[in-house]
């Protein structure tokens, strides 16, 4: 079967793997000059379904007005057009404690499926990344903080997730790199089975790996709508002319709305703005091994190699991605004061992506309306977490195979 995916970020890459794996033909049309130009070049770099916490939840709600304020200097929304008023009410649903253990159980579940399919995916292509495995730390500056922390992860410790509770003394040990900032951390919580990477690397990597196996890619092609015949998708029109295909994979993340909009399908996904920077590390610095999210200043950092990444920032401010080096101030402070000697904090590398998020912050995975087009997209802030998983999901429902892991929750909504 000829397969056209649409998008060469993670989520389109380690699809077309999977369905050249399964024998397809398959073709990758992406508007960027290479892959992994969007949300997957600079990202944070985590494989967590130890973080799997759904994004709305009642606290969440309390804490909108010193969002609306401009008093989060982590969240930031920006004026409330339609497509923000449209997403914000149907995410404002989900702010309940029952919605909010469902959606966090839908996207642990997912997660986890996605770290087992991944593992196979390292074994048999030997793709390289930056790897780190070994754990992701979640640093807590006060004791209160921890506290509530450790108690929202209950959720996914009873869906089987494993975790330790470490106290300042113990974070040092486990991490040496905390040796300056001992006595301003009241601990940390480790998810051992969690790992990190660079995937921007993966992509790319992964995406020759592909084209070496048979895949054609071809860039600068901008999808600007779909051609139906009934409830059958008979090609793709694109800035390039037309593209015909059996079956269509649409991962074109915050984009997938519009082109699914020349169907008449609605995709409720609305563009988040997060920011990074990647610092150089050298001799004499002292970086930490493991990742880590301060869970109090909201940034997060992982080490590839001789960098390390620092990321940053919720903004709903539709598709802008402009940036200045004075927004990132506070990211710096915030990783200046976990690390002093961290890396070279002279010498940033600045940039901004947008996650493609749900109201419910599930991805939305599997058939709408017409039998050949697949979606798989949506994945918001765990995008690279749920990326392999994702891509087996859409492989196993082009074949009408059943999935390898539950689907309640995932499909076209």
């Amino acid at each position: 079967m000829k397969v056209l995916v649409l998008g060469a970020g993670v989520v389109g890459v380690t699809t077309a793997y999977e369905l050249l794996r399964d024998g397809h033909e398959v073709v990758v049309l992406e508007r960027e000059s290479a892959p992994a130009q969007g949300a997957s070049h600079a990202n944070a770099g985590l494989i967590v379904p130890g973080d799997a916490l759904a994004w709305g939840f009642p606290e969440r709600l309390r804490s909108l007005p010193k969002v609306w304020l401009g008093l989060e200097q982590a969240m930031r929304i920006g004026f409330p057009g339609p497509h923000l008023i449209s997403w914000g009410l149907r995410f404002l649903k989900e702010c309940t404690t029952e919605a909010w253990h469902r959606n966090t159980l839908i996207r642990h579940r997912l997660s986890h499926y996605s770290q087992t399919v991944m593992s196979e995916m390292l074994a048999e292509s030997g793709v390289e990344y930056d790897r780190v495995p070994g754990g992701v730390l979640s640093i807590f500056r006060d004791p209160r903080s921890l506290e509530h922390g450790n108690r929202l992860r209950d959720i996914l410790r009873e869906a089987g997730q494993s975790f330790e509770l470490l106290d300042a003394m113990q974070l040092v040990k486990r991490e040496p790199a905390f040796a300056n900032t001992r006595t301003t951390l009241a601990g940390a919580i480790l998810c051992p089975t969690d790992e990190s990477g660079d995937c921007h690397g993966f992509t790319q990597n992964l995406a020759q790996i592909c084209q070496e196996r048979g895949a054609t890619f071809q860039f600068g092609v901008t999808a600007r709508y779909f051609i139906s015949d009934g409830d059958h998708v008979a090609k793709v029109a694109t800035d390039h002319g037309e593209f015909t295909a059996d079956a269509f994979v649409l991962c074109l993340g915050c984009w997938s709305p519009q082109l699914a909009g020349s169907l008449g399908e609605t995709l409720s996904i609305y563009p988040v703005k997060g920011l990074s920077l990647t610092l150089p590390i050298e001799s004499g610095h002292q970086p930490p091994t493991l990742s880590c999210s301060d869970q109090n200043a909201h940034i997060t950092c992982s080490r590839f190699g001789d960098r390390l990444r620092v990321s940053s920032l919720a903004a709903f401010v539709g598709f802008n991605t402009k940036h200045r080096p004075r927004q990132f101030g506070y990211i710096l402070k915030g990783i200046r004061e976990l690390f002093p000697h961290g890396a070279d904090y002279e010498r940033p590398k600045y940039w901004a992506g947008l996650r493609p998020m749900t109201p419910d912050s599930t991805p939305i995975l599997g058939r709408g309306r017409h039998h050949n087009l697949l979606f798989n997209t949506g994945h918001g802030s765990l995008g690279w977490t749920m990326a392999c998983g994702s891509a087996r999901i859409t492989a196993d429902l082009l074949l009408r195979q059943p999935p390898g892991t539950d689907l309640s929750g995932l499909g076209p909504r």
